[in-house]
């Protein structure tokens, strides 16, 4: 074979002897270039752990703070929430045991001055209030009690909203290269050769 090629033109000969040559230098790079491309097993196995990554899931977040008030927040990773939602129950429970407290008093009270009861009573209120004064104090009271259950309710549901809320931005991604630039420029308009100022905004994300 190597004689054929010989009888050949001298430059088509060159060519082929160039080729013969140059194929073990062409074997080893496609080697070393099959060894550092990725297996389709690897590309395989890295697209199905991306695929196994899950995204951060609002609900999981709601039902976590449903189940436990301050857990979604955790499961968002703003623990210095976690204070605040109990700082505000806190409050809330405070409120409602004294407003509470105060209604079971003067209802008490009320009952007994109404009914017109001679037997004694442990109750501060009785014979310090007339009739009328112990009805307003407790209707007062009731309100308020009332008013501090409302606002127990939609300090539970905001504690919900504002997990499911973090968790939708949770994975939102603001790129750090942003930024906006306001430089003075010097413009020359076609038909006239003085130039004119003006500002050029640049804005990079």
């Amino acid at each position: 074979m190597f004689n054929h090629l010989l009888s050949l033109s001298g430059k088509k000969c060159c060519l082929q002897y160039v080729s013969i040559r140059s194929f073990p230098a062409l074997f080893i790079l496609s080697g070393l270039l099959l060894l550092m491309t990725p297996s389709a097993s690897a590309q395989l196995q890295t697209a199905e752990d991306t695929l196994l990554i899950k995204p951060h899931s609002p609900t999981k977040a709601a039902v976590f703070s449903a189940a436990l008030p301050g857990l979604g927040q955790a499961y968002n990773k703003k623990y210095w929430k976690i204070p605040v939602i109990y700082a505000g129950f806190s409050v809330i429970t405070y409120f409602i045991s004294s407003n509470t407290k105060e209604y079971r008093k003067y209802k008490e009270a009320y009952t007994y001055v109404a009914s017109g009861d001679s037997t004694g009573i442990d109750n501060d209120y009785v014979g310090r209030y007339d009739e009328q004064q112990l009805l307003s104090a407790k209707n007062f009271y009731r309100r308020n009690m009332e008013l501090s259950y409302i606002v127990g309710v939609l300090w539970y549901v905001l504690n919900i909203v504002d997990a499911s809320v973090d968790a939708h931005f949770f994975d939102y991604d603001i790129s750090e290269d942003l930024s906006i630039r306001i430089d003075p420029i010097m413009l020359h308009q076609r038909n006239d050769y003085r130039p004119v100022s003006g500002l050029k905004l640049s804005l990079k994300f």
